[in-house]
């Protein structure tokens, strides 16, 4: 089975598993999904989802979080991990929204990454999912599973981003991204898997083996 075969089988198998891809956090619009996914470094999104109803409740615009203090944030998020870089990460990133934007969540790649505390997954995610641009946001799971379906070997976040990008066509993307993330954490667990037990694992093994 080639690489592109491969590549076709999971997308087809994915859907059929996940026809509906919710965002996992918890928001409301771009940036209370921006805030969410700063949070998620090191988080799992049920930790984030506990946290974040009574830090959007105070401070669920850029307005409102850009005029917090940095300690009143920390004691929302505190139990998060990284929580006082996070906190000066979203009042930093929320003064930058309104001097610089106008007060809007920046539609850009450059511009989100340019934001406190915001690196080149999390802007993938909100231009992804707030703005619906194509984008193929790389976390962990899917950093791992892509090497485990052997579609791609990239040591890097970015070179397993390129590989994936030429492999599923750009308007399955969103979704796409979302479904092996769904799946990592369902079926191939980085630990409850070894390559071989899952079934979408055992169905490629069984299809390379003909």
């Amino acid at each position: 089975m080639t690489r592109q075969e491969r590549a076709n089988f999971i997308a087809k198998k994915l859907a059929q598993l996940y026809p509906e891809t919710p965002v996992p956090l918890d928001h409301v619009d771009a940036f209370t999904l921006l805030v969410a996914v700063v949070l998620s470094a090191q988080c799992t999104d049920k930790k984030v989802n506990e946290v974040t109803p009574a830090l959007f409740a105070v401070a669920g615009s850029p307005s409102q979080m850009a005029r917090m203090p940095v300690e009143r944030v920390y004691h929302l998020i505190r139990s998060l991990g990284l929580a006082p870089q996070k906190s000066k990460a979203l009042v930093g990133l929320a003064q930058q929204i309104m001097d610089q934007h106008q007060g809007k969540v920046p539609r850009t790649f450059a511009e989100l990454e340019d934001l406190p505390g915001v690196g080149h997954k999390t802007a993938s995610v909100v231009m992804a999912q707030a703005f619906g641009v194509p984008a193929f946001p790389v976390d962990t799971h899917i950093h791992r599973l892509a090497k485990r379906w052997k579609l791609s070997q990239g040591k890097s976040v970015e070179q397993v981003e390129r590989d994936c990008k030429k492999l599923f066509p750009e308007s399955a993307w969103n979704q796409l991204h979302l479904r092996i993330i769904f799946y990592g954490r369902e079926y191939c667990t980085a630990r409850g898997c070894d390559g071989k037990t899952c079934p979408l694992c055992l169905a490629l093994t069984g299809k390379a083996s003909r």
